[in-house]
């Protein structure tokens, strides 16, 4: 189908979508999660030609991670959608209501968005995820996923939809554009005529591109350039366990762990211990001058490693004289994604808290859980890093819009 129509095509949809009751579209929802783990044969395989595309495109262990399903990850996908569905409707919520001295009664309702865009990159679990929450929302969607898979986005999309009709809801809520060039990604990106919200999930790159591309209003997802800090007062244990869990349970994510921060009084004990955990997933340790000195194995860092996010068993390493300078520094080198504290030190915490400026700012535990799904969001749409219309994880609630109802009996204005 030709963008053009495609998007005309949601256009259309979106006003049926808006009209369905929780009931219809709580039931369309786990209908669908359980189509998807009935078809699951048909998804894996789909999976696995973007896979082996994708190890002879030399694609990094990173990315191949986040593209790959398994049976247990699409059971996470139906799962997530069933968590949507077991939400709270988010349509024809009353936000404020008051009564004006001239009689006029205003009520200001949430509404649905209308047609909501993805463009994302190589995470086929975004596809039932971002669906789920704009079918709940009351919204269509139109997705443009990376060409490394796009035989695996196909296949979920054939099942949402089959699931669609076979709950007697049209089949146009949700859009995939097929083609993967630059040039439609592009088009696609100026179409403000017929999509309300586009939201770019994936890299730097891509966010930049839609950013300074999109004629359609933008909520920008962040990258993740998440760190870790250390404090004196830490339990060395616990600063392990987690920062091992940060790092290595899944590389290829925007809230795994990228650089670690250690207070200096304790680095030369601390370290050592840390490097030796990570050593288990043979991490690539790159510090500065204090911690090379403690790790002969480490490489000196430079300062683009120091914003980067390496998505791979790679470590950046700082040492610092305080909380404050801490502070400081995950500030100037972050994302604004999310930021931990290992200390029990309740005046460091409650300083940590309030002075890092990310999405979300954690004490005594992993970055792993900034996650819509961990939020008890159901699925997320997206990361929010910017500080307009929504922050940090995106759940329902965030892919809104509202209007305002006024009542009258005859009022004019003089």
């Amino acid at each position: 189908m030709e963008l053009i129509e495609l998007c005309k095509s949601a256009k259309s949809a979106k006003y049926e979508i808006a009209g369905l009751n929780e009931r219809e579209k709580n039931a369309a929802l786990r209908y669908i999660a359980q189509k998807l783990i009935d078809n699951s044969k048909e998804i894996i395989e789909a999976n696995n030609v973007d896979l082996d595309n994708g190890v002879a495109n030399g694609m990094h262990q990173g990315l191949l991670d986040r593209l790959r399903l398994t049976p247990e990850r699409i059971e996470g996908m139906a799962e997530g959608i069933r968590q949507v569905a077991d939400l709270d409707d988010p349509i024809g919520i009353t936000l404020s209501d008051s009564k004006r001295p001239n009689g006029l009664e205003i009520e200001k309702i949430t509404v649905p968005m209308g047609v909501i865009g993805i463009i994302y990159e190589s995470r086929p679990n975004v596809t039932a995820d971002a669906f789920a929450l704009c079918f709940k929302a009351g919204s269509a969607v139109i997705l443009k996923g990376g060409k490394d898979a796009i035989n695996s986005n196909m296949a979920i999309v054939k099942s949402i939809r089959l699931g669609l009709i076979e709950s007697g809801i049209t089949p146009e809520a949700i859009q995939l554009i097929e083609a993967t060039d630059r040039e439609t990604t592009k088009n696609f990106m100026q179409m403000k005529d017929y999509v309300d919200l586009l939201i770019p999930r994936g890299g730097a790159g891509l966010i930049k591109a839609v950013v300074e591309n999109s004629t359609i209003p933008v909520i920008e997802t962040g990258t993740g350039n998440c760190h870790i800090y250390v404090d004196e007062s830490a339990d060395q244990d616990m600063a392990v366990d987690i920062i091992y869990n940060a790092k290595t349970q899944r590389i290829g994510v925007c809230n795994a762990m990228e650089s670690l921060v250690v207070h200096e009084s304790i680095a030369r004990e601390f370290l050592p211990k840390v490097y030796k955990k990570l050593a288990e997933k043979e991490v690539e340790f790159r510090g500065d001058d204090e911690s090379c000195n403690i790790l002969p194995e480490a490489l000196h860092a430079t300062e683009d490693d120091y914003y980067a996010e390496f998505l791979d068993y790679i470590l950046s390493v700082k040492t610092v004289k305080d909380v404050g300078e801490a502070i400081a520094w995950i500030n100037e080198h972050n994302t604004g994604h999310s930021d931990a504290i290992i200390s029990e030190n309740r005046e460091n915490q409650e300083k940590f808290l309030q002075g890092v400026d990310s999405a979300c700012v954690y004490v005594n535990a992993s970055t792993r859980f900034t996650d819509g799904f961990e939020f008890g969001f159901g699925a997320e749409i997206g990361i929010s890093t910017q500080k307009l219309h929504a922050r940090g994880p995106m759940g329902l609630n965030q892919i809104v819009s509202y209007k305002y109802l006024i009542r009258g009996n005859g009022q004019i204005r003089e």
